[in-house]
């Protein structure tokens, strides 16, 4: 090294030192947490080695909580090799949805081996990606299954293509479109749910029609036109509360589309503020109702329960602006009785949404987003909500080490470099 980049490895190495002791981690945490060798890192502190490697950079910069920027003194690019992976698979996905569709059952010919068992797992599996907010693992794997799942049907009549076109709406819903939609691709979620109703259409199942309407209203609110989401939910209520029959999933479908109706209602401006919140409130008490009779339900793919019906009580409050209402609800409600990553990380987050807006609890709000961060890195990093409250925070007047916080989370979600 010249004598410049000597003095700035000794520069970079001591402020390594003094951040990885302010954090409480030791040298040997940090090496097992980066894949870095302690001896390098160790060469790094005392100045004996230049830190240059983007990757390195990074890793260390993930561990420790901060920026890139104030480890190395320079503005380094955001990197997320995960949902990365997720947006480099979109070609991928909308070409299967361009070219899927179900035709009519084939006639006579060959029928390949039974496959119903090999989707059956393979659409759960999905749809736990999801759950877990695993983005970039689905993406790859979504285009193969759509695909598969369209010859299977194909080549099937009767019972066995029913069940496979059972198992291609649970493909798309939620896997697809709700990925599509948190990714910010909402009008190939519309694709998505469009390619769905085609294959409902088939089945004539009123519960699946509802299901169907419950989707599109996600995707309506995802490009935001709230009003045809609660016109698309309320039918779909209005049809299922005809055929409810018995059993729990219809129940908890029916919970679902009051919960989605909730949400919509808080953001349609179109109506007062009053209005709207009365509106979310009742919805959220039929919800309350339905979920007292379900308990804890995975149907359709889904989470309902009391314990969505607590965590939308947050939400909802938090999109109302009633921000000491979704602290208070967010107190009563046990975050470990979660068990979908990302619903506890959409609870974290609204939750800390509502704290920033609280004067003195900045700090509170930066930590219930990083602990959110910290469930579901790449749902977090692609909520534009959570974005804006960054971006207010940052605003705010905070601690040093919040403000150190708030910037390794800004320059992760793609607001500094």
């Amino acid at each position: 090294m010249d004598e410049q980049q000597s003095h700035r490895a000794e520069t970079i190495g001591a402020g390594l030192r003094a951040l990885r002791r302010q954090r409480g981690v030791s040298l040997q945490n940090l090496a097992e947490q980066t894949g870095i060798s302690k001896s390098y890192l160790s060469m790094v502190e005392n100045g004996k080695r230049l830190l240059t490697s983007t990757v390195f950079i990074d890793s260390i910069a993930e561990a420790l909580r901060i920026s890139p920027a104030e480890l190395t003194g320079q503005p380094v690019a955001p990197t997320d090799p995960s949902t990365g992976g997720a947006h480099a698979m979109i070609p991928a996905l909308r070409l299967s949805l361009m070219g899927l569709s179900v035709p009519a059952p084939s006639q006579g010919g060959r029928l390949p081996e039974d496959p119903l068992q090999l989707l059956t797992a393979r659409v759960a599996r999905a749809n736990a990606l999801y759950h877990a907010s695993d983005y970039g693992t689905l993406a790859a794997e979504l285009p193969g299954l759509l695909s598969d799942l369209r010859a299977a049907a194909d080549a099937r009549q009767g019972y066995v293509r029913r069940r496979l076109l059972q198992l291609l709406a649970g493909a798309y819903h939620p896997a697809c479109v709700l990925l599509l939609k948190y990714l910010g691709y909402p009008d190939l979620a519309y694709v998505a749910v469009t390619r769905a109703a085609e294959v409902i259409a088939e089945l004539e199942d009123p519960h699946y029609t509802a299901l169907s309407d419950f989707f599109t209203a996600h995707v309506l609110l995802a490009v935001g036109s709230p009003e045809q989401a609660i016109a698309h939910a309320g039918t779909a209520i209005s049809a299922l509360e005809r055929r409810l029959g018995g059993g729990r999933a219809p129940q908890a479908l029916l919970g679902e589309l009051h919960l989605i109706s909730a949400t919509a209602a808080t953001r349609d401006k179109a109506r007062a503020g009053e209005t709207r919140r009365l509106d979310a409130e009742t919805h959220l008490a039929e919800a309350r109702r339905l979920a007292q009779y379900t308990g804890e339900s995975r149907d359709w793919h889904l989470n309902f329960g009391l314990t969505n019906v607590s965590i939308h009580h947050v939400s909802l409050n938090t999109a109302l602006g009633r921000h000491g209402a979704a602290v208070d609800a967010g107190s009563a409600l046990d975050p470990e009785a979660i068990t979908a990553p990302g619903r506890r990380m959409a609870y974290h987050a609204d939750l800390g949404r509502s704290l920033a807006h609280l004067r003195g609890r900045e700090s509170d709000a930066t930590r219930e987003l990083l602990l959110a961060e910290s469930i579901a890195p790449q749902r977090l990093r692609v909520d534009p909500l959570v974005r804006d409250c960054i971006i207010y925070l940052l605003g705010r007047p905070t601690p040093p080490h919040t403000r150190r916080d708030l910037r390794g989370l800004a320059h992760r979600v793609g607001l500094l470099s």
